[in-house]
């Protein structure tokens, strides 16, 4: 079996932030990530909602062949496959995919699979995924959720996304997340239409900061 806590896993949980690019454009979504570059970041999650959105993932990993690109919201094993030919490093899901853990590990790419119980969290380390993403993550009770699934599945790496604000990072990550990913909260997007780019990037450059500052 491949290594599931490889380099490319090492590199999310560094970051401990992930950006969830989700947008209704595939040129907003490009800006967006310039800006996040900009900020700081070095791993961008590209989100299958986004219009041609392998296309976006190929031109994203050619423009800033030093970050870590990857796929989110993928919900079959054709998608991923198309991401991973795309440039896709890594490929994360909101729920159980039949045989995404098992074309990942053949692609040599980490899988998170989304979960919310401790059954559905085991369920998906035991097929082999990278990391376990928690979502909803805030609509089912934060980080103390996250801390009580913590305490009975220790060693399993879990990523809650949905909902997470800059006022929670830090305490996901006390709670035990190995990183959080963070979507509409994390870029400005008035800024950005309003030509205000630097408001914008120390707004996403903020939440590298407080996870930074986590314990």
């Amino acid at each position: 079996m491949t290594d599931r806590c490889g380099p490319t896993l090492a590199a999310l949980t560094r970051q401990r932030v992930i950006p969830v690019l989700r947008f209704d454009s595939a040129g907003a979504a490009v800006d967006a990530a310039a800006m996040l570059v900009e900020a700081g970041f070095e791993v961008l999650e590209l989100t299958m909602s986004v219009p041609g959105a392998p296309e976006v993932m190929r031109e994203l990993a050619d423009q800033y062949p030093n970050a870590t690109v990857g796929a989110g919201t993928v919900l079959s094993t054709a998608d991923a496959e198309r991401c991973v030919a795309s440039g896709a490093r890594f490929v994360v899901s909101p729920c159980r995919v039949e045989g995404l853990a098992a074309f990942c590990r053949e692609a040599g790419v980490p899988c998170l699979m989304g979960a919310l119980t401790p059954s559905e969290v085991l369920a998906a380390w035991l097929e082999g995924v990278a990391a376990v993403k928690v979502f909803p993550a805030s609509s089912a009770g934060g980080p103390p959720h996250l801390k009580a699934l913590k305490s009975v599945l220790p060693h399993v790496p879990l990523v809650p996304t949905g909902g997470v604000n800059l006022a929670s990072v830090p305490a996901y990550l006390a709670a035990g997340a190995a990183a959080v990913g963070v979507g509409g909260e994390l870029v400005d997007a008035a800024a950005l239409r309003e030509g205000r780019r630097g408001d914008a990037v120390a707004h996403a450059r903020a939440f590298l900061e407080a996870a930074r500052g986590a314990a």
